[in-house]
């Protein structure tokens, strides 16, 4: 009896790590541009054993320099060093393909954990610690089978997406990429093999999905005429004048929620002009001019609740934040090119905004506006128990633009406005894509 003691102790920590598993059904998910993450499933994996000779070697050869890897590519979810990469790229992106980089990243990345989800639990194969004592978890033990590696999932599709749309940057992702593999291998989570599967899955997902969004930009060449009316918005450079004109995700077009027709400014502009800027409004102001506001709190709450232990639940997340902020972004400029409202610097030529500088686009409705209207019900969606602190957030950063003085107040309520029925929508839609029911 005492002799099969340990092989039934083997057996119930095989047990344990095969089915106290985080999302065992997230593999059924509804997918954004694949047509599900079973068409996608990967063959059986070969016996593990010959690799467990070459994952021992890994931890064996370990140095400061590899354990400091471990724990850097360790942090927060799979997608989360690619995506605050991207989203330092993206926001300095002056061209057409900014917010479809960045929405493409975070969709493509969740289409392919979702795809890796299915697989994994199709062949539950059992992480490297798990298989052989001599091994040693370096990290917290990742709640769910080793085939695919998801954080080689994540590198697949970010050296894919990067390398596309920012090619002088290929060279450097796909060390990154590397990088990131080895030190998953080292910390004894996965085999070589399981970053090999999960970084060509990646890839070839995001392939896909670049196919699949490459009519998303339109390609249409702006004439340069900008309308000759005074009291209209004017500038020697018009930044991404026919954005509003991309393909949309979730809504119909950039139209779909287009507000009315500014109206005349008179009355912002005095309550502008009586505005006596404190040292609060300033802050707030260059706060939410100056900073991934929106980015940084997602982030905060997802450690808060320990959700970066749960990959595919945090990349829905950066699935939907990023389609919220290119149908939003796309929405905001259909209606600032429909109408080119004014900005208060040239509505009165006399007036000093505290942000000095006006962005090179017209004002109505305003943008900051917009996205924050979207991701204060997103946020509310994901985190409802704080849904009241986002709201009031998104009405903050709204105000940060009045307080700025770069927008009049009617800039701020229609654009928050117009951010709201966004999020709305996405919302409605991601109800039924089969994880809600666990939220």
């Amino acid at each position: 009896m005492q002799r099969k003691l340990p092989f039934l102790a083997a057996v119930l920590l095989l047990a344990a790590q095969l089915y106290a598993q985080v999302e065992p059904t997230a593999g059924t998910w509804k997918t954004w541009f694949i047509p599900s993450g079973q068409s996608y499933r990967l063959p059986a994996p070969l016996a593990y054993k010959d690799e467990i000779a070459q994952v021992l070697a890994q931890q064996q050869k370990l140095d400061a320099t590899g354990r400091q890897q471990i724990m850097y590519w360790n942090a927060g979810a799979p997608g989360y060093h690619w995506q605050h990469l991207m989203g330092k790229l993206w926001m300095n992106d002056a061209g057409n393909n900014g917010a479809l980089a960045n929405m493409l990243l975070s969709v493509a990345i969740y289409d392919a954990t979702i795809a890796a989800w299915d697989t994994k639990y199709t062949y539950n194969r059992p992480r490297p610690y798990v298989a052989d004592k001599r091994i040693k978890a370096l990290i917290v033990n990742p709640a769910s089978p080793s085939y695919p590696c998801e954080h080689s999932v994540a590198a697949g599709v970010a050296v894919t997406i990067i390398s596309h749309f920012y090619p002088t940057l290929a060279d450097s992702v796909q060390r990154m990429a590397q990088r990131a593999m080895s030190s998953r291998i080292a910390a004894g989570v996965v085999y070589p093999s399981d970053t090999k599967a999960g970084f060509d899955l990646g890839k070839k997902i995001a392939q896909k999905e670049i196919e699949h969004t490459q009519d998303f930009s339109n390609k249409k060449i702006w004439d340069g005429k900008m309308p000759t009316q005074p009291g209209l918005w004017k500038g020697e450079f018009a930044m991404l004048p026919l954005a509003g004109l991309n393909k949309t995700v979730v809504l119909e077009s950039g139209s779909q929620y287009r507000p009315g027709p500014p109206p005349d400014f008179a009355k912002d502009m005095e309550e502008l002009k009586k505005h006596e800027p404190t040292f609060e409004s300033i802050a707030n102001a260059f706060h939410f001019a100056n900073e991934p506001v929106w980015e940084d709190l997602l982030e905060k709450k997802i450690f808060e609740n320990n959700l970066h232990l749960n990959p595919p639940r945090v990349a829905r997340m950066y699935a939907i934040v990023g389609i919220g902020i290119y149908d939003g972004f796309t929405a905001c400029w259909d209606a600032k090119y429909a109408y080119w409202g004014t900005r208060p610097d040239q509505y009165d030529t006399t007036f000093q905004p505290v942000l000095i500088h006006t962005p090179p686009f017209p004002g109505y409705p305003s943008g900051h506006a917009a996205i924050s209207g979207m991701a204060g019900e997103l946020y509310a969606y994901f985190f409802p128990t704080e849904s009241a602190f986002f709201r009031e957030m998104a009405k903050e950063g709204a105000e940060s633009r009045f307080q700025g003085g770069i927008h009049f107040r009617t800039d701020n309520e229609v654009g928050l406005e117009l951010g709201k029925k966004v999020g709305a929508a996405i919302i409605n839609q991601v109800k039924n894509d089969g994880a809600d029911f666990q939220h």
